[in-house]
């Protein structure tokens, strides 16, 4: 299984990373990917990518973003660093992506002009770089539509934490966007995410956990973990016709076709 959203320099495993890489490794999860929040964490994710190159431990993968609901953070002069980090990481096969980026109108007073043009700032230099693109959205669906149909991806990209319905999902997948499925799928009150996702193709969907964040059921309360990956698989295949190896297999290909995953580092 590949966890295509992990923030894995946040607490816990920051000071921990290897007892956490090998739960990964026993769970089945080959490769981690970790978006940044903005300028304060791009050298700590590529320095945790770089120094977890360990024979049989997950291998570790990096997007270069600025966050959304961070936007207090960064400035015009951000956007230029950031290009500067992205032409720097151009040769790292470990940068995968340009994210986490997005909208997150549900901060109080969001600057909601700022965080679109800020957003289409980062869909052209992911084009500039040739990189897909990691989305976060909140309250703002059709403003995200917006930027994405005003600077489309040219490697398209992946939703991260859908949770909409399938006309949405639709709309994503026409503009070269995949769906990310986390734990949302795991509670049974969110009828309206499972149905959704029961429903769309197999080659749009990429498995994610967000840990820390969006503990799968039975874990609230618990900082998430990257094993807990197998909790989503094992939540999507209840929910569809493909055994859990098939959904294994697919969702892995597709986020290693997305990511243009290495094989050896």
């Amino acid at each position: 299984m590949i966890d295509s959203h992990c923030h894995f320099d946040f607490p816990p495993f920051a000071d921990n990373s290897g007892d956490y890489l090998d739960l990964a490794r026993q769970a089945g999860v080959s490769h981690i990917v970790i978006p940044s929040v903005g300028e304060r964490n791009w050298q700590q994710v590529k320095r945790l990518c770089e120094a977890a190159r360990q024979p049989g431990q997950p291998a570790l993968f990096y997007a270069l973003g600025m966050h959304p609901y961070f936007a207090e953070e960064h400035g015009p002069e951000t956007l230029a660093r950031l290009e500067q980090a992205l032409e720097q990481a151009r040769d790292d096969p470990c940068c995968v992506a340009v994210g986490e980026c997005g909208l997150d109108f549900a901060i109080p007073d969001a600057d909601r002009q700022q965080q679109m043009d800020w957003l289409v700032a980062q869909l052209s230099l992911a084009n500039q770089y040739n990189l897909p693109v990691i989305l976060h959205c909140r309250k703002a669906f059709p403003e995200l539509l917006q930027c994405l149909k005003c600077c489309p991806p040219i490697r398209g990209g992946v939703y991260h934490a859908f949770s909409g319905s399938l006309q949405q999902a639709i709309q994503l997948l026409d503009l070269g966007i995949k769906i990310g499925v986390g734990g949302t799928i795991t509670y049974r009150r969110a009828n309206k995410t499972r149905t959704t996702i029961a429903q769309l193709p197999l080659d749009a969907l990429l498995l994610e956990t967000d840990a820390p964040d969006m503990p799968p059921a039975g874990f609230q309360g618990e900082p998430n973990r990257p094993d807990r990956v197998v909790q989503v698989l094992n939540a999507l295949a209840e929910l569809r016709s493909e055994s859990v190896s098939q959904l294994a297999q697919a969702t892995h290909k597709n986020a290693e076709v997305l990511f243009a995953l290495p094989s050896h580092i």
